[in-house]
């Protein structure tokens, strides 16, 4: 496996290795030891997974303190934009984003360490994300920031998107108090 940076500092690019024969591919996509030589956490406590129809955005989620989560995802079908905000109160990127194409065929990863909002649009119907957590889903720790933020200013592949009510009137980033994210300091 290959682990890249990002202009992100701590949000990794994961590469793992693909194995095509005339049967299809294998991908080894969680492997303890060798994630955490990468710098990733060595237990994640939930498993996701999420179906979207080509065109859905989904985000930007996260969780405070001390509920916030790490996320690991990989596309298990389809293809997704998938995107990362810094939402980490001290960082010198913060509300900064990064984005990258994740395809079930690559077998491309992204780790998202707590502290960044994360959000997806599915390029293709029927997507399949399945994402590994560090900590589990707390609802009164939820909270989301809009899709579409002009501070922010993601370049979402596909326009019109269908957003859930709760996403479609997510406030902007710059509403949030940052007390409230209560993170430790960001490298």
């Amino acid at each position: 496996m290959i682990a890249e940076a990002t202009p992100l500092p701590g949000l990794l690019l994961l590469r793992p290795r693909l194995i095509r024969d005339a049967r299809g591919h294998f991908l080894e996509i969680w492997s303890r030891d060798r994630y955490e030589a990468a710098g990733l956490p060595s237990e994640f406590v939930q498993d996701n997974v999420s179906v979207s129809a080509r065109g859905v955005v989904r985000g930007l989620h996260a969780q405070a303190a001390p509920h916030a989560q790490g996320k690991l995802v990989t596309v298990v079908h389809g293809a997704i934009f998938d995107v990362a905000v810094d939402a980490r109160p001290d960082s010198a990127t913060f509300g900064q984003w990064y984005g990258v194409e994740l395809r079930a065929s690559a077998g491309t990863q992204l780790w998202i360490p707590s502290g960044f909002l994360h959000g997806f649009q599915a390029l293709e119907e029927n997507s399949v994300v399945q994402y590994k957590c560090t900590a589990p889903y707390h609802q009164p720790a939820e909270f989301s920031v809009r899709w579409d933020d002009p501070a922010i200013g993601i370049r979402w592949p596909i326009e019109a998107p269908m957003l859930s009510a709760k996403d479609s009137e997510a406030p902007p980033l710059r509403v949030l108090d940052r007390r409230f994210l209560r993170l430790p300091p960001a490298p």
